[in-house]
């Protein structure tokens, strides 16, 4: 059966695969410990969820416009103008609001690139970046910063991939999948060399509040704390889906010039239309009550620390003979597992089907983020799970369940 070129370099989400995968193996009655969901385990915020069925009830049910609510476009302008550095004009024309911030990116990458375009994909990259450029038909090249910087990218690592044909770049900070933070001085020699060379840069922001800084309740550095004379053509990917635990509501954003805007939202008009009505209620809520909006945050990012801070020790302590990535955000650990790799099991996405089947602990495997040395397990869940999902791994890994064996004989 031929299908359209189009999807001819098409990849289905491993992460998705992955999370379907542990849901169908609980579902037969295997007991499944799921670490590869990249959403909080958290309900979204009551007060949040309100605004969505009181929408509902009062019959706002119907199309809005295709770029979004003009008050929620409003309210996402406001938010982010209130942290932005000196010298920002957001306007709410500049924002379209999408259908989760996947749809943010996709609007952005069908855009602005095409074929015969190179798009520079920080790696390792969340795994639907390289999709989306190869769905424009542009070619995704992924450039990893070394390891000991926990991957992050200079100048020097952009230049060095940079072609004639070199057209944009996507950082994703704080990452998924290692949690890896940008300083602001990284994100400004970064926008710089966009800047330079009138590269587009799409930065996705959505884990920016989800982040482990000395301060409670700060954000992680992102493009609006530059002066905008330090950065050239931009596009800011967010939205509510992480830091209001609100995934399966489908709300994003891209924040951009109003004629870039208006280009984002002819191609929308012609896909989705706009993102569902409730959810833009809901999102609206959880953006104008910002006070009360910040205490729920701060609460899950404390939590989130401390099951960070769990993870790396139990990781540490364990697995000392795996390398870990100490996230500074996100909700994401990157383990290094290459060391263990043994006869058929050569990689990471055969190293994650043995553990599964023989643990019943789901991890995604890294050459899903373009590293197949590593493996990605989020920590969204509770500190019970996690702790026996470690000890599961260790007692599985080479030699491991012999000792436990011995060890349990006295």
């Amino acid at each position: 059966m031929d299908f359209s070129k189009n999807i001819a370099r098409l990849q289905p989400s491993a992460t998705i695969a992955v999370s379907t995968l542990a849901k169908k193996l609980a579902s037969e009655g295997r007991d499944i410990i799921d670490l590869s969901a990249g959403e909080p385990d958290f309900p979204t915020p009551t007060w949040i969820a309100d605004a969505g069925v009181t929408s509902i009830r009062e019959g706002r049910t119907g199309y809005t416009p295709a770029p979004g609510l003009p008050a929620l476009r409003a309210a996402v302008a406001e938010n982010l103008s209130a942290g932005a550095a000196p010298g920002w004009s957001l306007s709410s024309e500049g924002v379209v609001v999408t259908a989760g911030a996947k749809q943010a990116l996709f609007n952005a990458c069908f855009t602005l690139f095409g074929p015969g375009d190179e798009v520079l994909v920080a790696s390792p990259y969340w795994t639907s970046y390289p999709q989306m450029v190869s769905l424009a038909q542009a070619d995704p090249v992924p450039v990893a910063g070394p390891e000991d910087r926990d991957f992050r990218l200079g100048p020097e690592e952009l230049e060095a991939a940079r072609t004639p044909r070199t057209r944009g770049l996507i950082i994703c900070s704080p990452s998924n999948p290692t949690g890896t933070v940008y300083s602001l001085e990284e994100l400004r020699a970064v926008a710089g060399w966009a800047r330079e060379h009138g590269v587009w840069l799409i930065s996705d922001e959505i884990y920016r509040r989800i982040h482990f800084g000395t301060e409670e309740g700060s954000w992680a550095p992102g493009l609006l704390d530059l002066d905008p004379s330090e950065v050239g053509p931009f596009v800011l990917v967010d939205g509510v889906s992480k830091a209001y635990a609100m995934t399966g509501w489908r709300i994003g954003y891209t924040v951009s010039t109003p004629e870039v805007a208006k280009k984002f939202s002819a191609l929308q008009s012609h896909t989705t239309s706009n993102a569902a009505a409730p959810s833009q209620y809901a999102a609206l809520r959880a953006l104008s009550e910002r006070e009360r909006a910040d205490a729920e945050i701060r609460e899950m990012v404390r939590i989130f620390r401390r099951r960070r801070d769990l993870v790396v020790r139990l990781c540490r302590e364990r697995l000392p003979e795996f390398g870990v990535v100490e996230p500074g955000g996100a909700f994401y650990v990157f383990i290094r597992v290459d060391g263990d790799f043994r006869g058929e099991v050569n990689g990471s996405q055969a190293w994650c089907a043995r553990v599964l089947e023989e643990t019943g602990v789901a991890l995604v495997p890294g050459v899903a983020f373009g590293d197949d040395r590593f493996v990605r397990l989020s920590y969204a869940t509770s500190d019970a799970k996690l702790e026996e999902a470690i000890r599961r791994l260790a007692d599985a890994r080479t030699g491991g369940r012999e000792a436990a064996r011995v060890e349990a004989r006295g």
